[in-house]
């Protein structure tokens, strides 16, 4: 993970915020991946994800995001997973996908409105506990684009030929691991 591209996080009364710094990719996604599924471990059921200093995000990325809020409906969130700060990009991306109607998109009632600028100063670098090997990160990006093709037939159609390719690599991956 490069200087540029960070995950920081803070844990307030009623939900876990995360804030994506730099790109939102398949390098960062892992990190955040890992932050967010120890909070839920220990029974956070409301996240919020910053995409306030977020340049943009790919596939892998916003495949997560929809993980996320995938396994906090199974679990009966009443949070779920809210996104702040999305900017017009990250929106328009994340809309493109129909993932606004997984994720609450800079929803007008949070218990954390009007105090985004005092949760972020309040936010600590997530240090990860490993790096992803190889054959870790190409199955956390089959993961993420095998929930995005479960989110619509159109993203069904339109993910079909990635995720192909990418259980290809990951059965490679295990072949040559055996």
């Amino acid at each position: 993970m490069s200087s540029e591209n960070a995950i920081l996080v803070g844990v307030f009364d009623g939900f876990t915020w995360i804030r994506c710094e730099g790109k939102g990719s398949f390098v960062i996604s892992p990190v955040m991946k890992e932050c967010a599924e120890a909070r839920i471990a220990e029974g956070e059921r409301c996240l919020v994800i910053d995409l306030e200093a977020c340049t943009g995000m790919d596939s892998t990325f916003m495949g997560q995001l929809a993980s996320f809020a995938a396994r906090l409906s199974k679990l009966g969130a009443k949070g779920g997973v809210q996104i702040a700060g999305a900017g017009e990009r990250n929106r328009s991306s994340l809309e493109d996908l129909g993932l606004d109607c997984l994720l609450e998109i800079d929803p007008p009632v949070a218990p954390w409105r009007g105090k985004a600028a005092e949760i972020r100063a309040e936010l600590d670098p997530y240090q990860p506990g490993h790096s992803p090997t190889v054959k870790e990160r190409a199955r956390h990006i089959l993961e993420a684009h095998q929930t995005l093709a479960s989110t619509s037939e159109e993203n069904a159609r339109k993910f079909a030929g990635v995720v192909g390719i990418l259980e290809q690599e990951v059965a490679e991956n295990e072949r040559k691991a055996d």
